[in-house]
C-alpha cells in the first residue's frame, strides 16, 4: 500500500534531507507499505528548494514544488495534496520534532478502523512562545469549531484518500485544514507519540501568525457574529441600567454633579467594542470578497517530478465530441438496398405507363 507524505518546508534546508533519508529507512521495516514525498516549498528564505532537488535527484518518488509567494502551512498542504497517489495520505513537519520513527504508531491505529489519526504529543518540547501560540490555538478551536470530544489536533497525521479527495474540493481562498477535516468525517482517533527536541534552528510560529489562525477560524464559524450581538445586547442592558440610576440620583438630588470622566471612560469602552465588533464583521466581508474574486489557494512556480494530468472525459461528453463515424460495409449494404429500390419502382411505372397505353389504343 502507497501512503503519500505531504511536507511543506520553510526554511528547513538542513533538516528536510534528513527527515526524507528517515523516513525511507522507516518504510524499510515497514511490511507490505511505500511511501512518495510531495515537499512543497512555501517560499523560504534560505536554499530548502535546493534540498528539495536534491532529494528529487537521490529519490525518483520525491516531488518537489516551489510556491511563487509564502502562502502560509496550510495552503502549502493543499499544494501537496493535489499530487498524492497514495490509499492513505500523511502530513508531518519539516523540522524532525514530528520523527519519522513515529509513522508505524499511525499505520497501527489505522489499522483499526479510523479515517484519520491524529498524533498525541506525551510531553510536548516546543518553546514556550510555540507552547503558549499552541494553547491559545486549541482553545480558539475548540470554542469555535464543531469536533468530536476528546480528539488532539497536531501537525502530525495520517488519513484515508477519500478523506484527501473530500478536502481536496474546497476551493476558497482562507484554509483551516483541522476544520475540513473535522467536517469530513468523525471516524477520528489519537495515538500517542513522542515529541522530539527542535535539532535545527528556531520555531517559525509568532503572534502574527497566530492572528492569522483566528482570522481562518471565523471563516467557518458566525460564533464571533454571535458573541458581538451577545455583547451588544449586553452592554444596551448595562447602558439603559445606568440611566435609570442617573435619572432616580438626579431626582432624589438635584445638586448632584455628573461626573465627566467617568463618561468619557464609558464612552471610550463602548465605542473600542463597538468598534472590534465592527473589524470582525469587516473581516467577514473581506473574506467573501476575496472568495468572489477567485484568490488563489497558492501559486505554483516549478515542480520537479511531478507529471501533468490530462484531463478526463466523461464518457457521455466523449460521444458528443467525436463525430459518429459509420462502418464501411453498412453504408455499402444501405447504397445496395437504395438502389434495389429504386430500380423496382422504375420496373413499376414502366408496367403502369405500358398498361395506360394498351387502354388508349
Amino acid at each position: 500500500m502507497l501512503i503519500s507524505i505531504v511536507i511543506p518546508c520553510y526554511n528547513s534546508q538542513d533538516t528536510i534531507e534528513k527527515v526524507v533519508d528517515l523516513c525511507v529507512e522507516e518504510f524499510k521495516k515497514i511490511d507490505g507499505y511505500e511511501c512518495e514525498f510531495v515537499l512543497v516549498n512555501d517560499y523560504s528564505k534560505d536554499k530548502t528548494y535546493e534540498s528539495i532537488k536534491r532529494c528529487a535527484d537521490k529519490y525518483s518518488f520525491v516531488k518537489g514544488i516551489d510556491l511563487a509567494k509564502n502562502f502560509g502551512q496550510h495552503n502549502a498542504i493543499m499544494a501537496g495534496l493535489q499530487h498524492t497517489n497514495g490509499e492513505l495520505i500523511m502530513g508531518m513537519d519539516d523540522d524532525m520534532q514530528t520523527h519519522p520513527s513515529q509513522i508505524h504508531k499511525f499505520i497501527e491505529k489505522m489499522n483499526e478502523g479510523y479515517d484519520l489519526v491524529y498524533g498525541r504529543y506525551q510531553t510536548r518540547k516546543f518553546s514556550w512562545l510555540k507552547n503558549l501560540t499552541s494553547k491559545i490555538s486549541d482553545f480558539i478551536v475548540w470554542h469555535m469549531i464543531e469536533r468530536p470530544k476528546g480528539i488532539t489536533a497536531c501537525s502530525f497525521w495520517l488519513a484515508k484518500k477519500y478523506v484527501r479527495d473530500e478536502i481536496i474540493k474546497y476551493d476558497n481562498y482562507n484554509l483551516y485544514l483541522q476544520v475540513l477535516f473535522y467536517r469530513t468525517t468523525n471516524h477520528i482517533a489519537n495515538v500517542d507519540i513522542e515529541h522530539f527536541s527542535r535539532e535545527v534552528g528556531t520555531s517559525n510560529y509568532t503572534f502574527k501568525k497566530l492572528f492569522r489562525l483566528f482570522l481562518s477560524c471565523i471563516n467557518y464559524t458566525v460564533i464571533p457574529l454571535r458573541i458581538s450581538m451577545l455583547l451588544g445586547g449586553i452592554f444596551a442592558v448595562i447602558g439603559v441600567i445606568g440611566a435609570l440610576v442617573v435619572f432616580v440620583r438626579r431626582i432624589l438630588d438635584p445638586t448632584m454633579v455628573l461626573g465627566w470622566s467617568s463618561l468619557m471612560c464609558a464612552m471610550f469602552l463602548f465605542f473600542g467594542i463597538v468598534l472590534f465588533m465592527l473589524g470582525i464583521v469587516g473581516e467577514y466581508i473581506g473574506k467573501i470578497m476575496l472568495n468572489l474574486n477567485k484568490t488563489p489557494q497558492y501559486v505554483v512556480r516549478e515542480t520537479i517530478n511531478v507529471t501533468a494530468k490530462k484531463p478526463e472525459i466523461k464518457p457521455e461528453m466523449e460521444q458528443q465530441i467525436k463525430p459518429e463515424i459509420k462502418p464501411q460495409v453498412d453504408v455499402e449494404m444501405r447504397s445496395q438496398v437504395r438502389t434495389e429500390i429504386e430500380t423496382k419502382e422504375y420496373q413499376e411505372n414502366e408496367v403502369a405507363a405500358t398498361t395506360d397505353r394498351g387502354e388508349t389504343e
